[in-house]
């Protein structure tokens, strides 16, 4: 059997389903039906027990596909590299990172990617729930996150640093508090995520740290909307400084504890490029990783570049 073949069967088992593989490869399940009955035919025995709704693999199956997966990426190595050597990369590579910092930091650097590798198709998938990589053959991640914890090989494209913002007619209006203590008698726009609603940690620049309770009557669950209820002067907003940088450095927003570290969840937080834990990076994949690492931190959507304390 081709290549393909082999890996659309190990994506029917990572799947679970002829349904979820097919949304993964944008086909019909009948399509895979008749794939995955012409390979059990074709090797005398079967490879899932089916029922209404679920595949599940049987003792013959997975040993099958246990043993080819490795074989399957050995042979995608091979490719690659004799691919490589007339230096065209072609394929699909599908990355996946938030709908806020793609369309802050990703697209902005798209040219730049299609300069670079002019054959490779990219797929970019701006969603801000968390995706299963090996489940829908992701080949890239980028996560906002402290260190990474799993079994994804990870690397840290940049450094990431948060800032308590509002608008400067809020803050006529409403004061400007001179610690970070004094949030609690603001109406704090919050985030939608459980760590972000209630507190907010401060480290000064002696390195000491403080929980600020904090609270607000507007809850919103994107990091672009945050932005802009703050540029409105509906409150303070705990923003990223890839998504801030602009309105601070035109005076749209102000930073109000610029001595101050902030964070919602710690202090080491970071852009971090994940993919799937194999032995062989795809060069198509590394190639569009590579451009990535240049270019985020410079130009438009840039990442600001700050150390911590």
């Amino acid at each position: 059997m081709d290549t393909d073949t082999l890996k659309t069967l190990l994506l029917i088992a990572r799947q679970g389903s002829l349904a979820g593989a097919a949304r993964v490869l944008d086909t019909d399940p009948s399509a895979l039906s008749r794939l995955l009955s012409g390979a059990e035919e074709r090797l005398g025995f079967r490879l899932f027990h089916r029922s209404t709704r679920r595949l599940s693999v049987t003792e013959a199956g997975q040993d099958y596909l246990t043993r080819i997966e490795p074989l399957v990426e050995a042979l995608e190595a091979a490719r690659d590299t004799a691919a490589g050597a007339d230096r065209v990369l072609r394929g699909p590579v599908r990355l996946t990172t938030s709908t806020a910092f793609g369309q802050v930091c990703v697209l902005p650097h798209l040219p730049a990617l299609r300069r670079a590798c002019p054959e490779i198709t990219l797929e970019l998938l701006l969603d801000d729930a968390p995706r299963d990589l090996v489940a829908e053959r992701i080949d890239l991640a980028l996560r906002l996150a402290p260190a990474p914890r799993g079994d994804l090989i990870s690397t840290r494209l940049m450094r990431t640093r948060y800032h308590v913002c509002a608008a400067p007619g809020y803050l006529a209006q409403h004061g400007t508090p001179d610690h970070p203590t004094g949030l609690s008698r603001h109406n704090c726009l919050r985030m939608a995520l459980p760590e972000f609603r209630t507190r907010w940690l401060f480290r000064d620049i002696r390195g000491e740290t403080e929980e600020v309770p904090i609270d607000g009557t507007l809850i919103l669950s994107g990091a672009l909307a945050l932005r802009e209820a703050a540029l409105f002067g509906l409150g303070p907003a705990m923003l990223a400084d890839w998504l801030a940088a602009e309105a601070l450095a035109s005076g749209a927003l102000v930073d109000l504890f610029p001595d101050h570290h902030v964070t919602a969840t710690g202090f080491d937080t970071g852009v971090w490029a994940l993919y799937p834990d194999r032995a062989h990076l795809p060069a198509r994949t590394r190639a569009v990783l590579d451009v990535l690492r240049r270019n985020l931190g410079r130009g438009p959507g840039r990442v600001t570049k700050l150390s911590p304390p």
